[in-house]
Formats: C-alpha cells, structure tokens, sequence
C-alpha cells in the first residue's frame, strides 16, 4: 500500500471494530480450520496412525553413486573481488526461476560457515525437499545451519522439523507461533478468537544468507511454484543477489529476527527432542539424488554457476554499486498502539523514495488493495507530472481471491487517478522465458502463470526489489523487507523487462470500459463478489 504518512489515527466506532474482527476470521479461517479441523477428523477416523512422511520412501539407494563434490569454497570464488566487496556491493537481477534456485543451491555447496535462511513459506514439495537436503549436507560437513520460517504457512510437521533440528550444526524457529507448530486444534482455535491482531502479524521476510557474504532476496518464498517448477500453476518472480558491503545490513536484520522473542525454537514449541544429535537423513539424501526428483542436468548447470556469473559480468549484468540499501521492518511490526497500523520501516521508505520521482514510477505487485489516502497520493503525484504505470494480477492469473476482491472494489476509482493500470495474462508469453526449461519441455502444456514480483523504479535511477505487496497487510501487519538498488544501468534493465511484461502478449490494459474478468467462469466471479464480506484493511 502507498499513501502520504498518516498525521492521526482513526477512531471507528466499536461496533465497526467487533464487526471487522468477526468478519476477518473467513480470511484466517480458510487456513486453519481446514488444515487443523480436517486434519484431527482424518485422526479420529482412522486412529491414531500417523500422517504420511514428507520425504516418499525410495525404492533403492539413489545415491550410491558419489555426487560430485565442489572443489572451490566461496571464498575462493569471492577472492578476486575482495577489495570491492569491502565498499561497494555487488549486484545481478534473478529474473528466471531456475536460475534463482541454482544460485541458491551452488551457495549452498560452497558455504564454508554458515547458511541463514528467513523465509514466510517454505515448503516440503519437490524443490523444498531438495532445498532441505542441500541444507543437510552443508551441516553434514560442519556449516552452521540457522532457519527461520513463519509459521502461518509451515506444512512440516513436528517432528520432522525436531529431526533436522536434532542435527548439531541445524537450528531451527518458528517465527509467531501462534497458529500451528506445537499447537493443537484448541490452541489453535482459542488464537483465532481471542488474539486477532498477533494472529495476523506475520513475517514476510524473505532472505537466504551464506558465509556472511552473499544474499539473495526478493520475492521468492522456496516451494515448486516460485521457481518455474510446478505443473499446474507458477509464478513470475523476481530476486537480487548481493555481494559485498549491503549484506552486513542484511545479516544485522536476520540477527535481529533470530534474537526475536517472537521467534521460537522447535524444541521449545514441541516440548521435546525424541531424536539423537545428529540422525541420520539417507532417506532425505535419496530422494534428492533420484534423477526422477532433480534432473542431472540441472546439477550439471549448478556446477557451471561461476563461469555463467563471470559472462555476466563481461556483460554488465553484474555490477559493483556504491549505492545499495537494505531495509526492513522491525520484527512485530506493529507495536499495537494503532489497530492495524503503524511502525512500517518500508512503507515510509517506499513513499519517501516515490516522492523524489520527477518522470516515472513502474510498479509490478501480485496485490494492488487502495485506500482513499494511497489513491490521493498517486494522484498527486500523476498531477506532478509524474507518469505511473502498474502491473497487477488479473482475476484470471491471481492465486488470492480476497486480496483481488480488495483491488476490484476500487478498480475504477484508481484509474481515476490517472494511473495506467494493467492486469497479469495466465497465458502470458513470458513465462516461456522465465520458466524452467526443463520443466517446459517436458510438460504436455504450459501451467498458468500468475505475478508474484514485488518491484518498483523510480525515473531510470532506482530499483526497489522486496517482499512488499501493495496493501493494507503489508503495510501495518506483516513485516516486509527490500532492497533499494541506486543504479540507472540496473533499473534501465529491470524497468525494461517490466514494461515488456505490460505489453498485449503479457497483460491487458485497464479501462474504465474494460477489464478481463469475464474472461474466467462465472464461477469464480461470484467467488470474488463474495469476498466483498472481508474488510480490506486486513488484505
């Protein structure tokens, strides 16, 4: 959400506020009661047997066969650009999804320390079962391993995150657990009737840090989706590798995290550890070494990642900067002296950095919810002579009914504005681009695509690249991080790319006589029209 700064707080009367919180518990609703609710009736039915195992048992031994080890450590691979890496910070956009997790998998093999990793969904299908077991090897071999996850999203199970947290080298916390991890159905359901607030407090965050030295952050939560590799349904993404003097800020605000009272360890939340240090993960290391569950080739490609990072740095891709900051919100966020507000590091950056645009302003976010003060704003700055245009989802691509039940109410008071406004194609051509290659030509048809990049340029100097959507929840209830990357050679690529993706092939274009909601079955329409039930300062 972008508005101009709030002077004063809104006093609603508290037959709004019951009314709001009752209503707001169809949005939580849908995630606990039917994981939790369903979840017990499968136990009661069946006894007390216990869920299926994340990781498929493997027929045979798929790693008999050695994997080949890396012989250069990272800090090999960063030595020659050492000195650099003390002032300025080294820069490259991750638009495609393979590469994206290649890069994250060959950090990965070559951390000599220790891996951090803050993340909102991290999954247990395909990509986060192998993400899992790259995890595992470099503790394995004395790399400290520290995960963060929220715990709204978490599909793990206890048990499962005790036995990798059993490791001597893994650490693991849940970040507000207040919804899931070490809770049962009462728990659960006492949260969502009596703590509203906390229950919606979630840590959106999204960092993968190794060594100290090199981060990647963005858009990207680890599940199959996010990285080109679903069958049915993937998302067009963006990421920012850094390198260098950035990455301290990015370190000091994991810490910050991890240090969080908000953020428990499992052993904590389950009350045991069943486990022996260190068990042992052949089952997990199998699954990953089936060709069947990791192409060959990819691993191939893995190997290859510093040769492709020096052509890329032949080619101006990737930049050393003076100029590049990190910012996130505090963990909390919200310190709940205002209901639903207040405390949003990036949102103020946001708008700070909005208001020192004199030519344009390109924004691509998956949500796109407006009050009237965010829509002032754009306004005033469209009357400043400042050309905006945005890319969001159409109903046709989004994966979040609610949230496009927020924009959509307000569709045409937006255009108003004077903003262009376009809508996300699932058919758009650019998901051939961005999609794993492998994953392409081996499907009998190309999966839907839907926005999930949450990215902003400012004239042809500034790149904004984060985690924050532009909506009521990402402004005063999750907390949010982003990188600001101060560079025209940068933001000529990244605004290039997003305005290519507003061209016909990719999106359609928004106006007051048009709009491609027809376009789905009236089914899901009506889906939407009955979402207009949830308030959407908490989309």
């Amino acid at each position: 959400m972008l508005h101009a700064k709030r002077n004063s707080d809104i006093v609603r009367p508290i037959e709004y506020v019951v009314q709001h919180i009752f209503l707001s518990y169809l949005v939580m609703l849908k995630r606990i009661i039917i994981n939790t609710v369903l979840y017990s009736i499968v136990l009661f039915t069946v006894g007390c047997s216990s869920a299926p195992d994340s990781v498929p048992l493997s027929d045979h031994d798929y790693c008999a066969v050695p994997l080949n080890r890396p012989t250069q450590t990272l800090s090999q691979f960063t030595a020659p650009f050492a000195s650099e890496m003390q002032h300025k910070t080294g820069v490259y956009v991750l638009e495609q999804g393979t590469e994206a997790m290649m890069s994250r998998a060959w950090l990965s093999e070559r951390a000599e320390k220790s891996i951090d990793v803050q993340y909102f969904i991290f999954s247990i299908d395909n990509v986060g079962l192998i993400a899992t077991d790259y995890l595992v090897r470099a503790a394995e071999r004395g790399v400290k391993v520290r995960v963060l996850v929220d715990d709204i999203m978490l599909e793990a199970r206890g048990d499962e995150l005790l036995m990798l947290a059993a490791h001597k080298n893994i650490e693991i916390k849940i970040y507000n657990p207040n919804a899931n991890v070490g809770k049962n159905i009462i728990q659960k359901l006492t949260s969502l009737v009596t703590d509203f607030h906390g229950l919606n407090q979630r840590m959106h965050n999204k960092v993968f840090l190794v060594d100290q030295q090199i981060a990647i952050t963005g858009g990207r939560n680890i599940a199959d989706e996010y990285f080109g590799f679903d069958h049915d349904y993937n998302f067009r993404d963006r990421d920012v590798f850094l390198a260098g003097k950035a990455v301290h800020s990015v370190q000091a605000s994991f810490e910050q995290y991890w240090q969080s009272k908000l953020s428990v360890s499992v052993e904590d939340l389950m009350g045991s550890q069943p486990y022996p240090e260190n068990p042992n993960f052949s089952r997990l290391h199998s699954y990953a070494c089936n060709p069947e569950n990791f192409n060959p080739e990819i691993r191939e490609e893995i190997e290859d990642v510093p040769e492709t990072f020096n052509h890329l740095a032949d080619e101006g891709k990737f930049l050393f900067i003076d100029h590049v900051e990190y910012i996130a919100d505090i963990p909390g966020k919200n310190d709940r002296k205002h209901f639903l507000g207040g405390g949003s590091i990036t949102k103020d950056k946001l708008i700070e950095l909005a208001e020192q645009a004199t030519d344009s302003i390109v924004i691509q976010t998956p949500y796109l919810i407006t009050t009237k003060r965010d829509r002032a704003f754009l306004r005033q700055l469209v009357n400043h002579g400042v050309k905006i245009k945005i890319l969001t989802n159409s109903l046709a691509s989004n994966d979040n009914l609610e949230a496009f039940s927020g924009y959509q109410r307000n569709r045409n008071e937006l255009l108003d504005t004077g903003v262009e406004v376009y809508e996300f194609r699932p058919d758009a051509r650019i998901r051939q681009r961005v999609m794993s290659e492998h994953m392409y030509k081996r499907l009998p048809s190309i999966p839907i695509f839907g926005l999930h990049a949450k990215t902003m340029t400012i004239d042809d100097n500034i790149t904004v690249i984060g985690t924050y959507n532009f909506d009521p929840r990402s402004a005063n209830l999750n907390t949010e991080s982003m990188t600001v990357i101060y560079s025209p050679e940068i933001t000529q690529d990244v605004k290039s790319s997003m305005l290519k993706e507003m061209d016909a092939e990719n999106a359609w274009q928004i106006t007051k006589d048009f709009n491609p909601d027809d376009k789905v079955r009236l089914f899901k329409r009506i889906r939407v029209k009955l979402r207009r039930v949830v308030p959407k300062n908490i989309l």
